[in-house]
């Protein structure tokens, strides 16, 4: 991932369109099977490959969208990967009352912290997520090379 000392357990790329944010929540909880709390991992990763369909390059005619969940010590990480918005980056709106645009003010709300990384034209949000360190273990275990 990004150094951080966390282990790929699972990614898949979808098309950017409305449909695959349901793929990527069945996704999610799959890979997170057993882990405590994975619905807040898996409304993360609804929001924000939905913003990515809706905001970036990936909805747009053979865009894409990559979801990837990793996890480390006493972490899950979840990333979307998107086609970029021509330098528009992701942020929480400072209206939370505001009808559109809650979806990074959830995640931030759920997630221990967030942020994004420029990957060349397109755009990684990643959010960190506490895990128990014996289920963490266990999947990198059985997912982690060796």
């Amino acid at each position: 991932m990004d150094g951080d000392g966390l282990v790929v357990l699972g990614s898949v790329t979808l098309p950017g369109v409305g449909r695959s944010v349901g793929c990527a929540r069945a996704f999610v909880r799959d890979v997170l099977a057993g882990l405590p709390d994975r619905d807040d991992v898996v409304l993360a990763a609804s929001e924000t490959v939905a913003n990515a369909v809706r905001h970036t390059a990936s909805g747009l005619e053979g865009g894409l969208v990559t979801v990837t969940v990793a996890a480390g010590p006493g972490a899950v990480r979840l990333e979307v990967a998107d086609d970029g918005a021509a330098g528009a980056r992701p942020y929480v709106k400072d209206d939370p009352g505001a009808e559109t645009g809650r979806g990074m003010r959830i995640v931030q709300g759920l997630a221990a912290r967030w942020g994004y990384r420029a990957d060349g034209s397109r755009t990684v949000v990643w959010a960190d997520f506490p895990a128990p360190d014996a289920w963490v273990r266990g999947r990198v275990a059985v997912s982690g090379p060796g």
